[in-house]
């Protein structure tokens, strides 16, 4: 979490704000796949992509 909200202040402090949603989407979706390996919830997250 600490790399994340770097990359955040990273962003504000060179005004790349319009960046925040893309890198933000594309946390959940990583947490998302790294929690559903090996779960029950696996078929319904795969079924997504």
């Amino acid at each position: 979490m600490k790399i994340f909200f770097e990359l955040l202040k990273f962003l504000k402090v060179r005004k790349k704000l319009w960046l925040a949603p893309i890198v933000i989407i594309l946390f959940i979706f990583g947490s998302l796949l790294i929690l559903a390996q090996g779960s029950v919830f696996a078929p319904f997250v795969y079924t997504l992509f």
